[in-house]
């Protein structure tokens, strides 16, 4: 048995030691809002933090994350009481087929948490792993620098 803290809540699971945390979530915790892309942590689909910064779950081997706290998308927020990146996300309308967004949102938190005002480079380093196909990377932007200047609480 291996112990998490999932979202702020102690969870124990039964699988091999070298199986991914993106595995874990979706198959064995029915945490599906992270989502599986390439399976080689290239493209951000299955970004999650790890004690507050943004990881890729694909390749990160349960046995790995240790007493670190995991917080996936569904830990971030819900439908009556959003996270501001989230709220943002919804006013700039940046989901578009919606695949990439739980990952792109886990990294520009991440991504505030450290930097709390960030220039648009701070934005485009943050977030150069994270693939967006549909190519909302200006709104994304533009919603992160409105978070940053408080517009979203």
């Amino acid at each position: 048995m291996i112990s998490l803290t999932i979202n702020g809540r102690a969870v124990e699971v039964d699988v091999e030691p070298q199986m991914p945390l993106l595995w874990v979530l979706r198959e064995e915790l029915g945490l599906r809002g992270t989502k599986f892309g390439c399976g080689m942590a290239l493209c951000g689909a299955c970004t999650v933090q790890l004690d507050g910064k943004a990881v890729r779950s694909c390749t990160l081997p349960v046995s790995a994350v240790g007493e670190r706290q995991v917080t996936t998308i569904e830990g971030l927020g819900t439908a009556d009481a959003p996270h501001p990146v989230q709220s943002a996300w919804i006013e700039h309308q940046v989901p578009q087929c919606g695949y990439c967004q739980s990952g792109q949102i886990m990294a520009v938190v991440a991504l505030l948490r450290a930097i709390p005002t960030p220039t648009d480079r701070d934005i485009d380093e943050a977030l150069s792993g994270n693939i967006c196909r549909c190519g909302m990377y200006p709104r994304i932007r533009k919603a992160v620098h409105e978070i940053a200047a408080g517009v979203y609480q």
